[in-house]
């Protein structure tokens, strides 16, 4: 007798959790593990000696210091942010798989740009530019792409590959900086270009990968070419077309479209469904969870990870990266654990509210810790001494960043990738994508003064943000574990506060999987009910 992995509540036979559909979710999320190295190699890289030495960063002050580092990390989040802005437009007139080519593309001309900077500080910030606008872009596309190509039992877990690989090209980040400092020289150059260079490969990889990999099924019906979506749909199932899951799947699909229209929806109305009813409390959902993400503290850690364990009192460069590579290793267990089980066992709702109530308590003892003992006083007067408390400290690093990515770093992605509708669902995730990125560079480029003017204040005040998230997603995010795409837009008709009640009502019912299609047929049932009457009356 097997371990079931996978939701509960579906109709998804087995032969749908395929590797086909694993293999396609793996390859693109290759823009991933890009998006996490970048993120997490540039806070190691301007720790080396050498790269402080081409780019004239030695003498600088504290202040200056604080200011060139938050352009230079935040200037990534301003190209990712209008990257995610304004790529939908392609996504939904050229295809899901064409953006991401050319995505990947845009990646690799600021990756090249970033490598051959030479010491020139304006050629570094523009990289790392045009490398967010293919970031941003792809993280745009690629989480919708799985989810639009997934069955309902395993959408989770799919899009949890594109988080298991951010968190696993972050952890490569983290290491190689240490690997670099340790076998290179600082009086070469290859130092510092070596990590930069390498986010590269994850790139040409995504690019030649993709071509192989179907166009979503949903942007093909949403194009009026049914064939093509039920080829693409039997090749992803590898299920015979006469079959009936891959029936009932087609006819949901098109009854969403007839039911919206969206052959023939302009942007002016795309524009205006933003504001109706089942969809702005979606919309005001996603943008809240993007804000939430970024204001658990996590970005603090990743961006500026040396800087953090400076303010625990650990001295020297290598020391503080071998220190930052066990951090990167405890984010990607959490996200093999949240893609594993967590995501389809436990749920998103329950996992955003243990996260945040669980994850907080690392950063209170962090806060509590650096205010008590001052740990970075101390190690810059001589003093590099540890005790039991020090040590605990940095396992509260350690285990915040486990926890953060088994629940809310990965959640946050899914939920957002799978509760919009169909019709306007590109230019949704567009928005709550920008919004993520908007709050990541707001994050990254205060974070600096933060840790020199509030210390101990900084981590405190994360933590307080994460018990009041704790208490939001509590009374405001329904369960859509095991739900089709097509569902979402009953569970989301009613507002979010009765859906959570609703859904706490028939908790033992698999989350309110039941409960929804419950509340679908009685929909239907009172539609019959209505045309008997209508009926009725015309014959009276």
């Amino acid at each position: 007798m097997g371990i079931d992995l996978h939701a509960e509540g579906t109709n998804d036979p087995k032969a749908v959790r395929n590797w086909r559909i694993h293999l396609i979710a793996v390859v693109a999320s290759m823009s991933a593990i890009a998006m996490g190295y970048d993120t997490s190699v540039i806070g190691g890289t301007l720790a080396l000696d050498s790269f402080r030495r081409d780019f004239n960063l030695t003498n600088k002050s504290s202040s200056a210091r604080d200011t060139l580092q938050g352009n230079i990390v935040s200037t990534f989040q301003v190209g990712c942010f209008f990257g995610a802005l304004f790529t939908f437009p392609l996504a939904e007139k050229f295809g899901r798989k064409k953006a991401i080519l050319a995505s990947s593309f845009v990646f690799l001309i600021g990756g090249a740009l970033m490598t051959a900077a030479n010491g020139k500080l304006a050629v570094l910030i523009l990289g790392r530019a045009i490398a967010g606008l293919g970031i941003g872009a792809s993280s745009l596309i690629v989480p919708v792409y799985i989810a639009e190509t997934s069955p309902p039992s395993i959408r989770g877990r799919l899009v949890g590959i594109f988080e298991i690989a951010s968190q696993g090209g972050g952890m490569c980040g983290f290491w190689i900086n240490y690997a670099v400092d340790r076998t290179i020289s600082d009086d070469l150059k290859a130092q510092w270009i070596t990590p930069l260079s390498l986010q590269l490969i994850p790139g040409v990889l995504l690019a030649v990968g993709i071509l192989f990999c179907p166009e979503s099924p949903r942007w093909l019906a949403r194009k009026d070419r049914w064939e093509e979506a039920e080829k693409v749909l039997v090749y992803l199932r590898t299920l015979p077309a006469d079959n009936e899951y891959v029936r009932d799947e087609l006819g949901e699909i098109r009854l969403q479209m007839e039911e919206r229209s969206t052959l023939n929806r302009s942007k002016k109305e795309m524009a205006q469904k933003l504001f109706q009813k089942g969809t702005r409390n979606r919309i005001m959902i996603g943008l809240l969870l993007m804000a939430c993400q970024n204001l658990t503290g996590v970005n603090i850690i990743t961006y500026y990870s040396p800087r953090i364990f400076e303010t625990l009192g650990i001295q020297g460069t290598s020391t503080k990266l071998f220190a930052t590579g066990f951090y990167g290793i405890a984010k990607t267990l959490g996200m093999i654990i949240f893609s594993v089980y967590l995501v389809e066992k436990v749920g998103r709702r329950k996992g955003l509210i243990y996260g945040a109530f669980i994850g907080s308590l690392p950063m209170w003892y962090i806060g509590g810790y650096v205010f008590k003992s001052d740990p970075a006083t101390a190690a810059a007067s001589g003093d590099v001494s540890r005790n039991g408390w020090g040590y605990l400290a940095m396992v509260c690093v350690y285990l915040y960043g486990l926890i953060y990515c088994a629940t809310w770093q990965g959640i946050t992605w899914v939920y957002c990738s799978e509760i919009f509708p169909l019709d306007i669902r590109m230019l949704c995730v567009a928005i709550t994508t920008a919004d993520q990125w908007f709050w990541s560079f707001l994050v990254s480029r205060t974070t600096p003064y933060m840790i020199t003017s509030l210390g101990y204040g900084t981590y405190m005040f994360f933590g307080s943000l994460m018990v009041v998230m704790g208490f939001w997603a509590f009374f405001f995010i329904p369960e859509t574990k095991g739900l089709t795409l097509e569902e979402m837009d009953h569970l989301f008709m009613q507002s979010t506060h009765k859906a959570v009640w609703s859904s706490l009502k028939n908790r033992k019912k698999s989350d309110g999987v039941y409960a929804v299609r419950a509340q679908k047929e009685d929909i239907h049932l009172e539609q019959v009910e209505s045309v008997a009457e209508k009926k009725e009356e015309a014959l009276a």
